[in-house]
């Protein structure tokens, strides 16, 4: 009987084997069909943007042309923009043009996490680096430094300073990961050297926490209000989930608590800390400061520098009004008079958070027969023409002052980075 079943089963084998490779192929059209119309996760997304020949669409005329996505990375653009504007006009706000930041950078085992390509350490060096050249471009008279959390232990990478060089060249020797994170420990540490920053500076802390607990010596509660009273804004930007500590961090000291979706989402946070935040309203005291403009030393002139303690030429450096000593860079204070050396364009180029290009409005494409308007056939900065092959035209804006026409690449390039508008200071220039 035993052996009856045997056969009985023996002969049953290959049709359920059959059987289940017909199921697992049903189950896999399945997946494919239902993949088609679902959203994709953020995980998924970053591989999809490498399908390049996904992003083609067929014209009018049977043609594969690429997707234009400008125009929606100028509606985010503008949404950003306009949003911030409205915030400045709502009230008069105040902002801290001096500022001295210590950028914290978990590199506890929790930052060798490869759900960021290629992990999450790679992506925070590749974007801090970005985010340390924007910064120092929008805030020519502040200070970075930076600071690095790993076996449960602060390490300072770098003095606070006004190179933006010196502070990329550091960080990108020291890419380690191991051990524990330890917020209480990066707090004390960076309080420490802000506590000694001028009463005139705007003192921050931006950390990039990857880890999902923190492994402290002490009470970090204590730690948070030392912080807040030396008037400390600390910012936080978290690769994982959202923490409690971490949020209480930001709510007691005035700061911002963001958690990034994917690698694109934590470039946009990141670079949102790059313009001066509106300054703490029981912090913003006006004060006097006393600058000095050193000029360029003679060629003959031979000194040491009191910043690396060599010899240099003149030419190599600046030389301090007050007590003559050669500085290698500006801005910087002097480590002999403690004076505040900066140039003259970096004053200049600071002036602008203060008086910001006001938001261009938009020109839509359905009002052709307005383009017979002075300056509006053509981009006023670049000189590229609105009209389409297809007789129609394109997107752009239009400053609500000087009335001339620009494209939405002008758009960007002048509220991001020239930040006058050149129809408005044609006019100036001819009307003096």
């Amino acid at each position: 009987m035993y052996g009856g079943g045997g056969g009985g089963g023996g002969f049953n084998a290959p049709s359920t084997a059959s059987g289940r490779r017909r199921n697992q192929e049903d189950e896999e059209e399945e997946e494919e069909e239902a993949g088609e119309g679902r959203v994709l996760e953020a995980w998924e997304r970053a591989y999809a943007d490498d399908r390049s020949w996904e992003a083609l669409q067929e014209d009018d005329s049977g043609l594969l042309r690429p997707i234009d996505t400008k125009t929606l990375v100028h509606a985010q653009y503008r949404r950003r923009l306009l949003l911030r504007s409205a915030a400045t006009a709502a009230a008069r706000i105040q902002k801290g043009l001096i500022r001295y930041l210590y950028i914290v950078i978990d590199l506890s085992r929790a930052a060798s996490e490869m759900d960021y390509r290629p992990s999450r350490m790679a992506v925070v060096a590749k974007h801090a680096e970005a985010f340390i050249r924007e910064f120092f471009d929008q805030n020519p008279l502040s200070h970075v430094g930076i600071v690095t959390i790993k076996d449960g232990i602060c390490h300072r990478l770098t003095e606070i300073g006004g190179s933006p060089e010196s502070q990329i060249k550091a960080l990108m020797g020291k890419l380690e990961c191991s051990g524990d994170s330890s917020l209480q420990n990066a707090l004390e540490l960076v309080h420490g050297y802000l506590d000694q920053v001028p009463s005139y500076g705007h003192k921050e802390i931006l950390i990039l926490y990857s880890a999902l607990n923190t492994c402290d010596p002490g009470d970090i509660m204590e730690t948070i209000e030392k912080c807040k009273k030396s008037k400390i804004r600390c910012s936080i930007i978290g690769l994982a989930a959202e923490i409690f500590i971490c949020k209480h961090i930001c709510e007691e000291t005035g700061g911002s608590y963001t958690i990034a979706l994917d690698e694109s989402h934590f470039k946009e946070l990141l670079l949102e800390h790059a313009p001066p935040s509106p300054a703490i309203a029981e912090y913003a005291a006006a004060n006097l400061i006393k600058m000095g403009f050193p000029q360029r030393g003679a060629e003959d002139l031979i000194s040491i520098c009191s910043c690396h303690k060599k010899i240099k030429s003149g030419a190599e450096g600046y030389i301090c009004p007050r007590c003559k000593v050669n500085v290698c860079e500006l801005p910087t204070e002097c480590r002999t008079c403690g004076l505040t050396l900066v140039s003259s364009p970096h004053l200049a180029r600071s002036y602008h958070h203060l008086f910001p290009v006001q938001p261009f409005d938009e020109v839509s494409s359905i009002y052709p027969n307005k383009l017979g308007q002075k300056g509006g056939q053509k981009c006023y900065g670049c000189q590229q023409s609105f009209i389409n092959p297809d007789s129609q035209s394109s997107l752009h804006v239009r400053c609500p002052k000087c009335n001339q026409h620009f494209c939405l690449d002008c758009d960007i390039y002048i509220h991001e980075s020239l930040h006058n508008c050149p129809g408005c200071e044609s006019q100036r220039s001819s009307s003096s």
